[in-house]
């Protein structure tokens, strides 16, 4: 299982995708190394899209359930990419997604969607299934609109 947590970033992906890698190793770095991958493969409404039904497949496949503390949620998901997106535009290119991490680690941080919402509107049935704006601060601008 340790053997998850150093995959390259040609593994992971292959990994998350065909739904082989372990819950465990589904943690917040994984998810933001994955979010990198696609945002560096693609423009923002694809690898967006990308994201959003690669995390659903994954779920699906270890059956994890749906509750407004669990499972997708399409904020949380558009955040996070607008995020990493915007820190790519920023600092970038990278070489791999752990230079990423390692560059943006405020991006490891689950808390950092608090600088944009209140945990109240994040854990909304409404959150969960279509993006809501926050209502602390705006999200970074894009180029390409991901919703």
């Amino acid at each position: 299982m340790d053997d998850f947590f150093a995959l390259a970033d040609d593994k992971l992906q292959q990994a998350f995708e065909d739904c082989t890698l372990p819950l465990a190793a589904w943690t917040h770095r994984a998810h933001v190394r994955m979010a990198f991958l696609y945002a560096s493969q693609q423009l923002p409404a694809e690898s967006l899209e990308r994201m959003r039904t690669s995390i659903q497949k994954y779920n699906a496949s270890r059956q994890i359930p749906e509750s407004l503390e669990r499972g997708y949620n399409e904020t949380i998901t558009v955040a996070f990419m607008r995020l990493v997106q915007h820190a790519i535009r920023q600092t970038g290119p990278f070489v791999t997604s752990e230079v990423f991490c390692e560059r943006h680690p405020e991006l490891l941080e689950k808390s950092v969607l608090s600088q944009y919402y209140t945990k109240d509107r994040l854990r909304t049935a409404e959150a969960k299934r279509q993006f809501v704006e926050p209502d602390v601060a705006p999200l970074p601008e894009l180029e390409e609109v991901l919703v």
